[in-house]
């Protein structure tokens, strides 16, 4: 599964959120500035050649609905990022999000709890 480019993440996200959509729908919930419904249009074609999207067809026009969850991809591209970025290891992923100044009292004991969750599986 490839990742998502800089144009289509953001209609792939309104589209999860959606479930469903026709592309006027998808638009509407684009920030401004909105993009022209034939760039809409293209990218969501695009993400259907990739597998990442289907559609029912209502007479000339298409409803679109995700063919990959969003858990699925974000597992996958979270995969592929500690596999090309931290050598496959779990562990230096952990280190460099401990090491990072933006981390939070409460995300340090949010992690704390899940991995205590972990260790008593």
């Amino acid at each position: 599964m490839e990742k998502l480019t800089k144009a289509e993440e953001p209609i792939m996200q309104e589209l999860w959120k959606l479930k469903q959509a026709f592309v006027k729908d998808i638009i509407k919930e684009l920030p401004v500035p909105k993009p022209p419904y034939n760039t809409v249009s293209s990218i969501i074609r695009i993400l259907e050649a990739k597998g990442m999207v289907d559609h029912e067809t209502f007479g000339k026009t298409h409803r679109y609905f995700p063919k990959v969850g969003r858990v699925e991809y974000s597992q996958k591209v979270i995969r592929k990022m500690v596999s090309e970025y931290f050598d496959g290891s779990y562990a230096q992923v952990m280190s460099f999000m401990i090491k990072d100044s933006t981390l939070t009292d409460d995300d340090i004991t949010e992690l704390k709890q899940l991995i205590k969750q972990k260790e008593n599986e």
